[in-house]
């Protein structure tokens, strides 16, 4: 399938260093390992002429691809006149979709284990889902290829083994009083259809979730180092690190020339530079790379930060150029160590490969839209293998350090989520609508990052629930509701 068209449906890309490799910007000697701070925790990629740090992750989610067990399904012998019938070619079908899977599955970055013959009984299937449970597998995918005998009680049976089902029908292999049982099955979702892209975009799914379950994310806050879980569902691990340890290496790092120049290629970049300094950039970058020697040094794969009550009332550089560009190299950074925009963060990345913007949502009345503010934006907002959008780089709202004031596409379609983590059931809310404007702070107060986001049904935008929000490019409702069902999540549509 062609990698832009797969990207379009469904985020199927591959990490930026490998992205860059292939497009062959990642020359000889143009990704090297940092002598900064004496250690390969970051590389440079030298894009358009300008040479860009690359900080990735070190944690076990970044660490692991996700196993994930293939079995067609359908009897033994011909079809004849029992649905799909003789025109059906199973032989064929079952051929094509296995030279797609192995392709795909490479550019997704599953393990996929496609058994050699079709299951042709439950006994088969039985013995199939026993293998998958003793191998720990991390997820299912059943290829149904018929309607009639065992094909869809294995295809029930799977989406009951506890282990994240993907069911995918192609169309002639079920009628809906096949599918009816499985529509809102928690821990499956099934795809009736011809469009493979949605069994792709299933695979998606399980890396996503599988990832989220092992990831961890160091949080700098206060004055003690412990380790908690974010919440049962994500099994997301928390680390926390005393906010010393961010001030201390950022105080002792020297700013030598290779800082200096990763600042001036990050202010020939800027569209506008308005009140913040080269100064203030330099310090920014230096915020970056202490940030990304902690995600080395605590095996991490996201980052967050109690950066005002850290930072707030010291001259210490605040992480706003740092999360943009660690959200841009497809790491998870959340502003002010917020659980809920962890695991927003989290997700977002590892299901569509795109990076979103945590804001403090305001409402307008004049005209019913809902504003995110704040100051630390991504700037890859059409997915981390993609160029930047133009940004200009201003003071934050405190009136210091640097910040890259993002340019929102107008008449874009965005998604909003707000991932609100909870012992018993974490819920996810989303909604979608439309960027109308960027406004400009000053003259307006407030977080000089503030996209106006017109949503699409009539919520009352003085009321509108959650805090935190991600806004990110796409229109994703129906695959984050898909995802919910995966995982358990509830799903909340506002």
């Amino acid at each position: 399938m062609n990698e832009s068209k797969c990207i379009a449906k469904c985020g199927c890309n591959a990490s930026r260093r490998d992205f860059l490799k292939k497009m062959g910007i990642l020359t000889a000697g143009s990704l090297v390992a940092s002598p900064l701070l004496g250690n390969d925790f970051i590389s440079f990629a030298k894009e358009n002429g300008v040479i860009m740090p690359v900080i990735r992750g070190y944690g076990p989610a970044s660490n692991y691809i996700p196993k994930i067990k293939v079995a067609f399904v359908r009897r033994k012998g011909e079809y004849g006149m029992a649905w799909p019938g003789a025109v059906y070619d199973g032989e064929a079908s079952r051929k094509k979709y296995t030279e797609q899977l192995k392709l795909e599955s490479k550019k997704i970055g599953v393990s996929l284990e496609i058994k050699d013959s079709p299951i042709h009984s439950l006994e088969e299937a039985d013995l199939w889902l026993q293998e998958a449970k003793e191998d720990e597998a991390d997820g299912l995918l059943v290829m149904v290829h018929d309607r009639q005998q065992h094909a869809w009680p294995t295809a029930q049976k799977a989406a009951e083994s506890g282990i994240p089902t993907i069911i995918f029908s192609p169309l002639g292999t079920s009628f809906t009083t096949n599918t009816a049982n499985l529509a809102n099955k928690s821990g499956s979702v099934t795809y009736s259809t011809d469009d493979f892209n949605q069994a792709l975009f299933g695979l998606r799914m399980l890396k996503a979730g599988t990832r989220m379950k092992r990831s961890r994310c160091v949080v700098i806050k206060g004055e003690e180092r412990k380790e908690t879980l974010l919440s049962a569902d994500t099994g997301i691990t928390l680390q926390y690190v005393p906010a010393n340890t961010f001030i201390k290496a950022y105080n002792s790092m020297p700013v030598n020339n290779e800082v200096i120049k990763l600042a001036e290629d990050y202010l020939k970049q800027a569209k506008d530079i308005r009140l913040a300094s080269r100064q203030d950039v330099i310090n920014g970058i230096k915020s970056y790379l202490v940030a990304g020697k902690i995600l080395e040094n605590e095996k991490a794969d996201a980052i967050s930060m109690d950066c005002l009550g850290a930072l707030g009332n010291i001259d210490v550089s605040l992480p706003c150029i740092s999360w943009s560009r660690m959200n841009d190299d497809g790491i998870p950074a959340a502003c002010e160590a917020d659980h809920g925009a962890i695991a927003a963060h989290i997700l977002v990345q590892y299901l569509f490969d795109k990076p979103g913007f945590q804001q403090d949502p305001v409402a307008d009345t004049a005209d019913d839209t809902l504003i995110g503010a704040h100051c630390s934006c991504p700037t890859r907002l059409n997915g981390i293998d993609t160029p930047p959008e133009p940004f200009d780089l201003i003071h934050h709202h405190g009136n210091r350090d640097a910040v890259p004031r993002t340019i929102w596409k107008i008449g874009q379609r965005v998604t909003l989520l707000d991932f609100i983590p909870n012992e018993e059931k974490s819920q996810l809310l989303f909604s979608t609508g439309t960027v109308v404007d960027n406004l400009s702070v000053p003259p307006s107060g407030g977080c000089v990052v503030s996209v106006k986001f017109k949503m699409d049904g009539g919520q009352e935008v003085l009321s509108f629930p959650g805090f935190h929000q991600l806004f990110f490019y796409g229109d994703y409702k129906k695959e984050l509701k898909d995802f919910c069902q995966l995982y358990n999540f509830e799903a909340m549509i506002v």
